[in-house]
């Protein structure tokens, strides 16, 4: 039986900057943006190249804003993509090793957090 993780909500406070940083900033691609009623907004964003997707918006979860932590993305170059984000002006952490990889670490403005991991050479 196979389960695929496909979507993780991120709670925030206010949804169109919180969809500006991702899609702007961090460069997520926007899937959908709809307002179904007043209490209900869902935006879909997706990192480029990822199976999975966030969701954040009105009525989307219950999770109080910030309240997401450890979400992980695994890239080919985390010097690169650190570069990158400090570029568009995310606050990146400088590159740590570890000898399970390379890791940048950075929030939203609602201080949900990401990892960013470069896996190390395969033996």
């Amino acid at each position: 039986m196979d389960m695929k993780l496909e979507l993780v909500a991120v709670p925030v406070t206010d949804v169109d900057r919180a969809k500006a940083f991702y899609v702007d900033q961090v460069g997520f691609h926007l899937d959908h943006d709809h307002t179904v009623t007043d209490q209900l907004r869902f935006v879909q964003l997706t990192p480029p190249g990822s199976a999975c997707s966030i969701v954040m918006g009105l009525g989307v979860t219950e999770m109080a804003p910030g309240s997401q932590k450890g979400l992980q993305v695994v890239v080919e170059d985390a010097e690169a993509v650190r570069t990158e984000l400090r570029a568009r002006g995310v606050a990146a952490s400088d590159v740590q090793v570890m000898p399970w990889g390379s890791f940048i670490f950075f929030s939203d403005p609602d201080g949900n957090t990401w990892s960013v991991q470069q896996l190390p050479p395969r033996p």
